[in-house]
């Protein structure tokens, strides 16, 4: 079951939604989480026992920080940035487990369906291109397998775009103005930085309210188990017995006792 994390004010348009899964029944049998395919034969490593899935929409107003923070040169965004990361979720993880798991697809590639996402959807003769935002500040453009739907080998974050009309020639001063290798570098990591703080704040949020859930579903079930049943003696044995009502007695029939 798809469950919502509702996020702070100040992350307001992006969406993410947590599916719970036993390794096992992921690799056995795949899954379907939103836009993305998980084909059967996936690898989780490293898995426990259970993880959570999340799937993220940055929307139109948040993805730009990749735009503006990767090299997209000759590219714009048509489509809002979608997520796909993994955990290990549960009582059973220990310290030396990981908390974070990457999924790798196995026979057949993860498939990603931006067919309600994209932005050039009734735009006739534009097609748009896969670009897949790597870890290192690298962006790879691909083909689409087909039209908005793209393919990935692993977890990360995709987008939709499409070559952008030729710019101008540069003057002789934005020449000169040219930015720098190690800017390049200093600006590949601030948007890597960026990426690392959001997709925190998003998992918190997620795992406050997972278990603020389970919370309530443990003391539901102490409640249960702890209702009291009174212990009495019986012989030397002790025995729970439930509180005694009396029933109110009623004359029926309109009978009354004879006076004495």
């Amino acid at each position: 079951m798809v469950h919502t994390v509702h996020l702070p004010a100040n992350f307001s348009g992006i969406k993410v939604d947590a599916v719970r899964f036993r390794c096992g029944s992921l690799r056995r049998y795949g899954a379907q989480v939103k836009e993305f395919h998980l084909g059967i034969g996936v690898t989780l490593q490293p898995c426990a026992e259970r993880l959570v899935v999340i799937r993220q929409n940055l929307d139109l107003n948040w993805s730009p920080i990749y735009y503006a923070n990767y090299d997209l040169s000759g590219y714009q965004l048509v489509s809002p940035i979608l997520g796909l990361l993994a955990y290990n979720f549960g009582s059973d993880v220990n310290v030396s487990d990981s908390f974070e798991i990457g999924i790798h697809a196995g026979e057949k590639p993860i498939t990603i369906d931006f067919s309600n996402a994209s932005t050039t959807a009734n735009v006739s003769g534009v097609r748009p291109l896969c670009a897949s935002f790597e870890n290192d500040g690298r962006v790879i453009i691909k083909v689409p397998e087909s039209l908005f739907v793209c393919v990935a080998k692993r977890h990360g974050h995709y987008g939709l775009v499409i070559k952008s009309p030729p710019a101008p020639p540069p003057s002789m001063q934005m020449i000169k103005r040219k930015i720098s290798l190690w800017k390049v570098v200093v600006g590949s990591s601030v948007g890597t930085a960026l990426g690392v703080f959001l997709l925190g704040m998003l998992f918190v949020a997620m795992f406050v309210q997972v278990k603020k859930k389970a919370r309530m579903e443990e003391m539901e079930r102490r409640a249960y188990e702890e209702e009291a049943l009174q212990v009495s003696m019986v012989g030397h044995v002790r025995a729970p017995t439930a509180t005694v009502t009396r029933t109110t007695p009623i004359i029926e029939h309109g009978s009354r006792p004879y006076p004495s």
